[in-house]
């Protein structure tokens, strides 16, 4: 009988220096709001941006809130690097803008655009 070998791959995370994730949920229904356990915003908006290092989403929330009063909903700086946000759909543009204009100029960071649904 053959021994079949058997490959094993080990993954690892290496951080970059890297906005993977920088999207607008606009004006999202008050069911979505609930399932997602974040407070409903009135004509508002929903802003989420992954980063790696996952730390750096705790400076990006502190450029998105002073850039334009976002209110912070959730921020994983330890694993996943994930903020959330919420405000006008104008506000929520304006701080994902600042965050990822300041990724770019600043930090050189490699910096996805921002989309929008």
């Amino acid at each position: 009988m053959e021994l079949e070998e058997k490959m094993r791959i080990v993954q690892e995370l290496v951080p970059g220096k890297q906005i993977t994730l920088a999207h607008i949920i606009a004006n999202p229904d008050e069911s979505f709001y609930a399932a997602a356990g974040l407070e409903a915003v009135r004509g508002g908006a929903i802003g989420i941006v992954n980063t790696s290092p996952a730390e750096f989403a705790l400076i990006a929330g502190d450029i998105g809130v002073k850039a334009s009063g976002v209110k912070i909903s959730h921020i994983d700086y330890h694993d996943s690097g994930t903020l959330i946000m919420t405000g006008a759909v104008s506000a929520v543009q304006s701080a994902l803008s600042a965050i990822t204009d300041y990724c770019r100029g600043k930090l050189d960071f490699s910096v996805c655009d921002i989309t929008r649904t």
